[in-house]
């Protein structure tokens, strides 16, 4: 699941649809682009195909609802005791908002993929063109993160989209996860004054 340019329209045989037509709008109070963290491949594995057809469809109601263009959910990282092959990667649509499910638990080597796939391509290498083919088909970095499971760890999975997004840390299991937990993180999220990466 790598892209290396910004497609017009996206579609994969799963989903065909185009970002909402608002996702540029500098008033726009809620997020463009969220993402929820949790799980490991195991856990991911797991889940039947009708669980996960389930899943994305709550999780993108909520989001949807919210006024997001995308909704991209991640394991949380790898686990070394496990030399399974990654889960599938999968889509869905829920009114405006594309949903993806990217099983990708190393974001370090995921960003030296995307930087290397770029330079091969002779395309330039420049912040928005990794922006970009990192988090295809979402035009933006995420402005929420949700992250599930005990404790504040930073998820390995990920690497350049903490630097600006909103976090919310959910003490709650991937097995648990309901789309109630998303509403509740888009609750906290609104509530925030967004610093973008600053501190004061």
């Amino acid at each position: 699941m790598w892209w290396v340019q910004r497609p017009s329209a996206w579609d994969n045989g799963h989903v065909s649809t185009s970002p909402r037509a608002d996702t540029e709008d500098e008033t726009q109070v809620g997020p463009r682009h969220i993402e929820v963290v949790g799980g490991r491949p195991a856990d991911w594995r797991q889940l039947s195909d009708e669980q996960w057809v389930q899943r994305l469809a709550d999780l993108g109601k909520i989001a949807d609802h919210a006024g997001a263009s995308w909704l991209t959910v991640r394991p949380f990282g790898p686990d070394p005791t496990d030399p399974s092959p990654l889960p599938p990667a999968r889509t869905a649509a829920t009114g405006g908002c594309v949903v993806v499910a990217d099983p990708e638990t190393d974001g370090r080597a995921r960003l030296t993929r995307v930087i290397g796939a770029l330079a091969a391509a002779g395309e330039e290498v420049s912040d928005s063109s990794i922006m970009l083919a990192l988090n295809a088909p979402a035009e933006t970095d995420p402005d929420l993160v949700v992250v599930l499971g005990n404790g504040h760890e930073l998820p390995p999975s990920m690497v350049w989209e903490l630097a600006y997004c909103e976090l919310v840390f959910l003490d709650v299991s991937w097995a648990d996860l309901h789309a109630a937990q998303l509403d509740e993180a888009l609750a906290t999220f609104l509530h925030r004054h967004r610093r973008f990466g600053g501190l004061d």
